[in-house]
């Protein structure tokens, strides 16, 4: 019985290179390759017949944890391998929570895919040892996980962040607004939403709290 595949990624050469380690196996049919979670989900809906999707994680207009946690509240019977070059805890674990099946890395051979594939389609979790060792990692130290679900609220503009750096390198609103040239009054609106979204009520607050969430 033949396995139907979709492959998600941006980068067609990408997902040519997957397709070719799923050529070298009889019973993997490719179904489609989508450019994008949107455009995957436009190709379900026109044809839903799919046993498995591998899913990249960073693309344009939907991106693939987006996309797993669509995918699964509309067809929960397709498992979803995130198939990607980041294996960064916070990836990982928001791709397990938006219900993701498994997890390898592109450098993936074709023999360790297929091994993923069938495993996942019986029930198990495909993924390469080292992703499988920061799973534990974050499922043995539950504080990691809130530190990354923390961070996952935070959520700063790109001018808040140099308003931010410049806070912490003790300049005063006047030297910050010269050097982003924006008056004293725009640094401090900034400085006051920052202080909102981080929960702070100080300079000192703010700083300790970005840093600890990787922010600055």
């Amino acid at each position: 019985m033949s396995v139907r595949i979709a492959i998600v990624d941006d980068k067609i050469f990408l997902a040519k290179a997957v397709a070719e380690k799923l050529s070298f196996f009889e019973d993997f049919k490719l179904k489609f390759i989508a450019a994008h979670g949107a455009d995957l989900l436009t190709k379900l809906d026109e044809n839903s017949n799919i046993d498995l999707i591998l899913m990249d994680i960073e693309m344009p207009v939907l991106n693939g944890i987006e996309a797993t946690a669509l995918v699964k509240q509309k067809y929960p019977q397709i498992k979803i391998i995130m198939l990607t070059v980041f294996d960064n805890d916070e990836h990982i674990f928001n791709a397990i929570k938006a219900g993701a099946d498994g997890y390898l890395l592109k450098e993936t051979s074709p023999d360790i895919l297929e091994k993923g594939i069938r495993e996942t389609l019986s029930g198990g979790a495909a993924m390469n040892p080292s992703i499988a060792m920061r799973t534990l990692k974050l499922l043995r130290n539950p504080e990691s996980i809130s530190n990354l679900q923390e961070r996952e609220e935070i959520s700063l503009s790109s001018r808040e962040v140099e308003v931010l750096e410049q806070l912490s390198k003790g300049l005063s609103y006047t030297k910050i607004a010269e050097n982003l040239f924006l008056s004293p009054s725009t640094v401090r609106k900034h400085i006051e939403n920052i202080y909102k979204k981080l929960q702070v009520n100080s300079k000192i607050e703010a700083v300790e709290k970005a840093r600890q969430n990787n922010i600055i």
